[in-house]
């Protein structure tokens, strides 16, 4: 059983930066490709971003390619999610999930575990 906590959210102004993480326990980190996706007020969760288990292949949901980052860091068993010039429709509960095996996905129902999630809101 795999753990996952989200931090790092908090409250910014639109052209403002936030660095995401999640810390991983109670499995072997290397074992699973990792996903940030979030979820807006009236909306439904979405995919923003995924990377392998070897940290080698990334893929991005568009609307955010060239400003958000993901990145893993296995000597911490922590995913990041560098978020830059955030806009307020970015304003969303982010949450991270574990996929075990090799690919990445860019589907919610493939991810086995999933954190709490953390509140992002981008201010205008």
């Amino acid at each position: 059983q795999v753990q996952l906590v989200e931090s790092g959210g908090g409250l910014v102004q639109a052209g403002d930066s936030l660095r995401l993480s999640c810390g991983a326990s109670g499995g072997t980190f290397s074992h699973y490709a990792m996903g940030w996706f979030r979820r807006a007020p009236g909306k439904e969760r979405e995919f923003v971003a995924a990377i392998s288990r070897n940290g080698i292949s990334t893929n991005y949901v568009d609307f955010v390619k060239g400003r958000f980052t993901i990145s893993r860091d296995g000597a911490k068993n922590t995913v990041y999610l560098q978020m830059n010039s955030l806009k307020p429709e970015d304003t969303a509960v982010y949450y991270c999930a574990a996929r075990g095996g090799l690919l990445v996905s860019l589907t919610a129902r493939n991810y086995d575990y999933w954190g709490q999630g953390t509140q992002v809101t981008v201010s205008s």
